[in-house]
Parts: C-alpha cells; sequence; structure tokens
C-alpha cells in the first residue's frame, strides 16, 4: 500500500461502540501546510455509518462517493458494500487505482479500504491509516489495552499524540461514534 502524507485517521472498536478520528491538516508536498481545519471523518448512509479517509483529495472523494453508491445498492450492508468496491478495482471496472484509503464503520464492523482493491477487518479492533497512522495505532492499541477510556476517548487521544510526533497530523481532530 503506498504511503500517504498529511492526514492521519484511526478507528478504535471497544465495547459495543466504535469510534473513528481524523486530524484536520492538508498538506502539499512535504512543506507547506495548505489548510488545518479539514474535515476528512464524516457520517454517511442516514449517519448510520462513519468514514474517514485518507490519501490524495480527488481520489478519497471518489473512493467514498464510489462507496456510498454501493452503500445505496446493498441497502447498507458495510461488509458486501466493500467487497463490491474491491471486485471493481480488481476486474478493472473502473478506470484507475485511486491513490487513498478509507476507514468504514457501522455498529457492527470495522474495515479498511483502500483505492486498489483492498479491504482489512482489524485483529483487536483498532486500525488506522495516513501518515501518522503507525503512531495513531500503536497509542490506540496501547490504550485499548491498558485503560478504561471509551472507544471515542481513546480515538481522540490516539490522534492527539500522533500529533506529538508526526509532522503531518495536527491537533484539529474530529470525531464520530456509531
Amino acid at each position: 500500500m503506498s504511503e500517504f502524507k498529511g492526514t492521519t485517521i484511526v478507528a478504535v472498536k471497544k465495547d459495543g461502540k466504535t469510534a473513528i478520528a481524523g486530524d484536520g491538516q492538508v498538506t502539499l508536498g512535504e512543506r507547506v501546510i495548505l489548510k488545518g481545519n479539514a474535515v476528512k471523518v464524516r457520517r454517511i448512509f442516514n449517519d448510520k455509518v462513519v468514514l474517514g479517509f485518507a490519501g490524495s483529495v480527488a481520489d478519497a472523494f471518489a473512493l467514498s462517493a464510489r462507496f456510498e453508491e454501493l452503500l445505496q445498492k446493498f441497502s447498507g450492508n458495510l461488509m458486501r458494500s466493500a467487497v463490491e468496491i474491491a471486485i471493481g478495482f480488481r476486474d478493472d471496472k473502473y478506470a484507475r487505482k485511486l491513490e487513498a484509503q478509507m476507514i468504514v464503520a457501522d455498529k457492527d464492523s470495522v474495515m479498511l479500504v483502500s483505492g486498489t482493491g483492498e479491504v482489512i477487518e482489524p485483529d483487536g479492533g483498532v486500525i488506522a491509516i495516513g501518515s501518522g497512522g503507525n503512531y495513531a495505532f500503536a497509542a490506540a492499541k496501547a490504550l485499548v489495552q491498558n485503560t478504561n477510556l471509551s472507544a471515542k476517548e481513546i480515538a481522540e487521544k490516539a490522534i492527539r499524540l500522533a500529533g506529538e510526533i508526526c509532522v503531518f497530523t495536527n491537533d484539529h481532530i474530529t470525531v464520530e461514534e456509531v
């Protein structure tokens, strides 16, 4: 998978809740912060699904739009929609691969969907993407295992901790929970 710079998204599933958090930084290359308050986590499908995206802005919007279309087609079935988007990339139904990834969650599942056709359900209920993803992932895993914090609190704290280490992650955080 490609490494994307300029964002961090983390999902935490704990005690029957799933939270997805993301920072607000948009960067141009390696040196310029274009925007600090972008919203890269949002609710879709009548607020029943939460989606957080990373990667090329245009590709991320294209990937999330395709995913939303499939959610409508498959009556909100998250897994079926994720698998169908992957099949579309594998069968060359889509004109090109997209340099983007997203984490999607509903009340039952959380998974990573990439613009190259991968669909991954995480072990342990934690997954992260973006330039600060590894930092947020490690922080979230440690917090899940060693605290009584909620999924939402862990996701927010993981982004905050990633922002202290990763220059492509800031502390303008959006968190949504299902």
